[in-house]
């Protein structure tokens, strides 16, 4: 292949914290937010979104904090075609290195008619004023027409015309409901780069959601049309059935070049590592036959596959585990382990903690070595996600007893702290997991709807940690919490408070009854 040239550069724009935080239940904290920035700049990401700036003051100041920290990537703030919008949205971004406004309004007729209510022509001066105001608070502006697959295309090359006319360097053609098909992606972008006389002073740009599971396949015929930019969220992440996968992206590009002969800056082997961190902070499990980050991803079971593995892993494997960060398990950390080997073994995981976060984490490796035989990586990994996940839940467990007969009783005493107060209670249930929860609800006098209640082992064998994930809905919020413990139980009590701690966090309200009603 010829030398690598900026016309076949990609640039990669990551919304995992802006469309992929807007999951039901996928709220992440501050710290969360932070964590999740800072390795996407570490790993190469171009452009981050780093939220809605006007939607709280708890979004403004993840972005303008993430904009003030960020030491490589262009750091955007969405905003509406509303001018206090974009007032807000500048606002949080000036304090980047490098920031943008990524300004939007939707285009197509359904959405005219039936939310903007709104003529073409009132849209057309909408894009201008907007733009203009954008571009005159900061110089890297972002154009999107929302819903742009379902606009006649004579119409959104009129507001893509007026949108670089104003001022716009980046223009996103959004796929916003996920019914297009590659080859209607394909047309779409050429038609418009060729009918857009000014087409040449922007960057075109996807932004193609999974809702018929043609996100990526979309994406890159978006490329291969002339779009020079994807956005995309680690792990899919995002509304309904989510966006394009970053990881499948830059595979993608990655793994064959003979039919996409383009490259990004994004370090590979930090993709394993992101999307653990993404599924920990907004906690979403990663499906285990997820393309290249699930657990799944390189394992074979068959006879056949594993033989041909054996003598040539070409056989069966495409790309190498090491290639997007996966390390084979190893079992020299144990409970005769000491401090310095395991802060060493958490860098080579990728983990930086402070010495307070070190020495909690490395008191639980301890207790972990103490009841399990083999301590895995993976188990490792899933200890610091947990421990870094819950350590500022405001209502934790302090001791638990599970009673439990076939055909008889099943009950749950419990002991919690409430933002310090510790109180006791006990209740029945149908089981042991519904007498935990009943304990709970009546600890927090409150009465979350349960949406989703899942286990799964970390590792395998008798002792594996279990790996429980809880999502609650209350008031029309939703909100997921997950823990991991060698006792089942203990992970599932642990999962549910998280969850609640984080409707607490959301509604900003009291731990004790905070829910009722």
């Amino acid at each position: 292949m010829s030398a690598q040239t900026n016309t076949d550069r990609v640039y990669i724009f990551d919304t995992t914290l802006r469309d992929g935080e807007q999951s039901p239940g996928a709220t992440m904290t501050l710290e969360e937010k932070l964590q999740v920035a800072e390795i996407l700049d570490t790993m190469g990401v171009d452009i981050i979104e780093a939220g809605f700036p006007i939607a709280s003051n708890g979004d403004f100041e993840a972005v303008a904090t993430i904009a003030k920290r960020a030491k490589n990537a262009v750091i955007a703030g969405l905003a509406r075609a509303i001018p206090a919008d974009i007032d807000r949205a500048g606002e949080a971004v000036r304090f980047a290195r490098r920031g943008r406004i990524h300004t939007f309004v939707s285009t197509s007729p359904i959405h005219l008619a039936h939310q903007m209510k709104k003529t073409e022509e009132e849209v057309l001066e909408i894009v201008t004023q907007t733009v203009t105001q954008s571009r005159n608070l900061i110089d890297d502006v972002e154009w999107s027409g929302m819903d742009a697959t379902r606009t006649p295309v004579e119409f959104l090359a009129r507001c893509t015309e007026a949108a670089i006319k104003a001022g716009a360097t980046t223009i996103n053609i959004p796929d916003t409901v996920g019914y297009s098909t590659p080859e209607d992606y394909y047309e779409l972008i050429k038609t418009l780069i060729e009918m857009v006389p000014n087409s040449d002073k922007a960057i075109f740009s996807t932004h193609c959601h999974n809702d018929l599971g043609m996100a990526v396949a979309n994406s890159l015929a978006g490329v291969r049309a002339g779009a020079r930019q994807i956005e995309c969220t680690i792990n899919g992440l995002g509304e309904r059935a989510g966006n394009a996968a970053l990881e499948e992206i830059v595979m993608a590009f990655k793994t064959r070049v003979d039919a996409l002969p383009y490259h990004t800056n994004v370090e590979s082997t930090h993709l394993s590592r992101a999307s653990k961190v993404v599924s920990a902070a907004a906690n979403f499990p990663v499906q285990y036959n997820k393309a290249i980050v699930g657990k799944n991803a390189f394992a074979h079971e068959s006879g056949i596959h594993q033989d041909g593995m054996l003598k040539n892993a070409l056989t069966y494997e495409i790309m190498t585990p090491e290639s997007v960060g996966i390390k084979s398990t190893s079992l020299v950390m144990g409970k005769h382990s000491g401090r310095h080997a395991f802060r060493e073994k958490l860098k080579d995981l990728g983990y930086e903690l402070a010495d307070n976060q070190l020495q909690e984490a490395f008191q639980r490796f301890k207790d972990l070595a103490d009841r399990k035989k083999h301590v895995y990586d993976d188990d490792i990994v899933a200890l610091v996600d947990d421990e870094m996940g819950s350590a500022a839940d405001r209502i934790k467990l302090v001791d638990m007893r599970v009673i439990s007969k076939t055909g008889g009783e099943h009950r749950c005493e419990m002991t919690v702290s409430i933002d310090g107060e510790v109180s006791e209670v006990g209740y029945d249930g149908t089981g042991s997991v519904d007498a935990i929860f009943n304990a709970i609800k009546t600890a927090v006098n409150a009465n979350p709807h349960l949406v989703l209640y899942a286990v799964d082992g970390v590792t395998g064998g008798t002792d594996a940690q279990a790996n429980a994930h809880v999502r609650l809905e209350m008031n029309g919020r939703i909100a997921s919490g997950s823990a991991t413990e060698p006792d089942t139980l203990v992970a599932s009590a642990r999962a549910y408070l998280n969850a609640y701690n984080r409707l607490l966090v959301e509604k900003g309200a009291s731990a004790q009854g905070a829910m009722a009603g």
